[in-house]
C-alpha cells in the first residue's frame, strides 16, 4: 500500500465536506454522502491494519517539505500506537452515524466530516506544528455543533469550552515555538519532528519543568484531568450527542495520546521523576470522579463524571513506567471509547424520545425496549470491567502496572474499581429496570438501522474481552520499545 494512503485518509472527509458544502442543498444526499465517505475511509484503515508489521516502528511515512525556511514539515506515519486509535476512530465514526441518522442538518453532517479529518490528522502527524494545526482544525466543527445544535445554555456552553480550549492551545503554541527555538539555537537549523526535538540537551531543569506542565495544561484540559475538568459538565449537558460522542469517545483520547506520543519523548526524565505524584493524581481524580458521579441525577451528567474518571485511571496507567501499565492505557483507550461512546449515543435516543435525562424520572424501560436495555447492559458492563469484557482485560492490565510500580498504590488501584460499577449498577438499577410506581415510560425500542450500528460496538467488546492478543499484538511491541527506551533515555538526561 502506498504511503500516501494516510494522507487520503486524512483529507478525504474533508474534500468531500467542502465539495457538498458548494454542490447541494439536499440533506439526504449529504448525510448519504457522508457517511459513504467514512466508510470509504474505513475500508483504507482494515486495509492498513492488515499490511502493518508490529515489529517495524514508524510505516507509511510521508515527509514533505511545508514551511521549509523554519524547518516545519508534512510529516506524517503510523506505529502501533497510533494505528490501534486510527482504527478505532474508523470504526466508531461511521457506525455512529446510524444512531445518527435521522433528523440532522446540512451543516450538521459537514462538521462530522471535517472533524474526522482533525482528529486522523493529529494522530497522525509526526511534526508537532503539524500536530498543532490539525489540533485547531478538529476544534472548530465541535465549537459549532455545540453552539448551533446545543441545548440549554449552548451559547454559555461554547464560549467556555472556547476559553478553555483555547488557553490550553495557547500555552501549546507557545512552549512548541520555544522548543523549536532551543533546537534551532542547538543544531543551527530548523526543525519540528518530535524525534529532532527529542535530542535538545541545553534545556536547564526549570525551563523543562514549564514546557511540560504548558503541554500537560494544554492536553489534560482535553482529557480531562482535575482540576482541569469543570467545562466537561455543562458541555456534555448541552452539546448535541453527536457533538458528546465526538468529545467523549474521540477527541478526550487524543489528549492522552498526545502526552505519549510528544510529552513523554521530549521530557523523559521529566516523565520518570514525577511519575509518582501523576499516579497518586490519577488514582485521586478516579475517587473523586466515581464519588460526583454517584451524586448525580442528570444521565448525561452521571457518564460525564464517570468518563473523567476512567480517563485518569488511564493517565495512571501511562505513568505507571512499564509497559503493563501502557498496554493496559492503550487497551482502555479503545475499550473506553467503545462503552462511552455507546452509552452516550444510547441516553441521546432516551432523551429523544422520554424529553428527560433525569434518573429520578426515569424507569421502566426495560419493558417497552428490550433490545435497548439488553445493548445498553453490554455497554454498561464493560464499563465497569466486567469479566469477559474489554473492559475487564484493560483495567487488569493497568492494575499490574501501577501494582509492578508500588505495591500499596496497586492494592489502592483494585480497590477503587468497585466506586465505578457502584453508580453505574445504581443507575442500570433505576432508570432502565425499576418501575416507578407501577409506570413505566413509552420509549420505543432500537430501529434496525441502530442494532445494526452497534452490532460491531457489541463484537468488539467480548471479542477484545475473551481474544485479547489478537489486538495487542498489534501494539505491544511498539509499546515494550518506547518504554524501553524512554527509561534508558531519561536515566541519561
Amino acid at each position: 500500500m502506498s504511503a500516501d494512503v494516510l494522507s487520503f485518509i486524512i483529507f478525504l472527509p474533508a474534500v468531500v465536506a467542502f465539495g457538498l458544502l458548494v454542490t447541494t442543498k439536499n440533506i439526504e444526499a449529504v448525510r448519504n454522502m457522508a457517511f459513504l465517505t467514512t466508510i470509504v475511509v474505513l475500508a483504507l484503515v482494515l486495509k492498513l491494519y492488515l499490511e502493518f508489521e508490529p515489529s517495524e516502528g514508524i510505516q507509511f511515512v510521508t515527509n514533505a517539505s511545508w514551511i521549509s525556511s523554519y524547518g516545519i514539515n508534512y510529516y506524517i506515519g503510523v506505529d502501533g500506537i497510533s494505528l490501534t486509535i486510527l482504527m478505532m476512530i474508523a470504526i466508531l465514526i461511521p457506525t455512529s452515524y446510524l444512531l445518527l441518522w435521522e433528523g440532522r442538518t446540512k451543516g450538521y453532517w459537514i462538521n462530522m466530516l471535517l472533524v474526522q479529518t482533525g482528529v486522523t490528522g493529529s494522530l497522525l502527524s509526526l511534526d508537532i506544528v503539524l500536530f498543532y494545526f490539525f489540533w485547531e482544525v478538529m476544534l472548530l466543527p465541535v465549537f459549532l455543533l455545540i453552539g448551533i445544535y446545543g441545548f440549554g445554555q449552548k451559547e454559555f456552553t461554547t464560549i467556555k469550552v472556547t476559553v478553555y480550549t483555547m488557553a490550553g492551545s495557547l500555552l501549546m503554541f507557545v512552549a512548541v515555538l520555544y522548543l523549536g527555538v532551543t533546537f534551532n539555537s542547538e543544531f543551527g537549523y530548523w526543525s519540528f519532528q518530535y524525534t529532532d526535538l527529542m535530542r535538545i540537551t541545553t534545556l536547564n531543569y526549570n525551563e523543562k519543568i514549564w514546557l511540560f506542565l504548558a503541554f500537560l495544561a494544554a492536553f489534560a484540559i482535553k482529557i480531562p484531568i482535575f482540576p482541569l475538568h469543570t467545562w466537561i459538565m455543562e458541555t456534555y449537558k448541552n452539546a448535541p450527542t453527536g457533538a458528546v460522542f465526538l468529545l467523549s469517545s474521540i477527541m478526550a483520547k487524543l489528549g492522552v495520546y498526545a502526552i505519549i506520543r510528544f510529552m513523554i519523548p521530549i521530557f523523559p526524565d521529566i516523565y520518570v521523576e514525577f511519575s509518582m505524584w501523576f499516579v497518586i493524581f490519577g488514582l485521586f481524580g478516579l475517587i473523586y470522579f466515581g464519588i460526583a458521579a454517584l451524586m448525580q441525577d442528570d444521565i448525561k451528567r452521571m457518564f460525564a463524571y464517570s468518563s473523567a474518571s476512567h480517563l485518569s485511571f488511564i493517565s495512571a496507567g501511562i505513568f505507571s513506567l512499564n509497559a503493563y501499565g501502557m498496554n493496559g492505557a492503550l487497551y482502555l483507550i479503545i475499550a473506553h471509547a467503545i462503552a462511552t461512546g455507546a452509552l452516550f449515543l444510547l441516553v441521546g435516543i432516551i432523551h429523544d424520545e422520554t424529553g428527560t435525562k433525569s434518573i429520578k424520572k426515569l424507569g421502566g424501560l426495560a419493558k417497552t425496549a428490550p433490545i435497548f436495555t439488553v445493548i445498553f447492559a453490554i455497554m454498561l458492563f464493560a464499563n465497569v470491567g466486567l469479566p469477559g469484557t474489554n473492559g475487564f482485560v484493560s483495567e487488569l492490565l493497568i492494575i499490574f502496572g501501577i501494582y509492578e510500580f508500588n505495591h500499596t498504590l496497586g492494592y489502592i488501584s483494585a480497590l477503587t474499581v468497585i466506586i465505578g460499577a457502584s453508580y453505574m449498577l445504581w443507575m442500570f438499577q433505576r432508570a432502565i429496570l425499576q418501575d416507578r410506581d407501577g409506570e413505566c415510560l413509552n420509549m420505543r425500542d432500537l430501529k434496525i438501522k441502530e442494532i445494526i450500528g452497534l452490532t460491531p460496538w457489541v463484537i468488539l467488546v467480548f471479542l477484545m474481552g475473551i481474544y485479547p492478543d489478537i489486538f495487542i499484538d498489534k501494539f505491544e511491541p511498539t509499546v515494550t520499545h518506547y518504554i524501553n527506551d524512554i527509561l534508558k533515555i531519561g536515566a541519561m538526561k
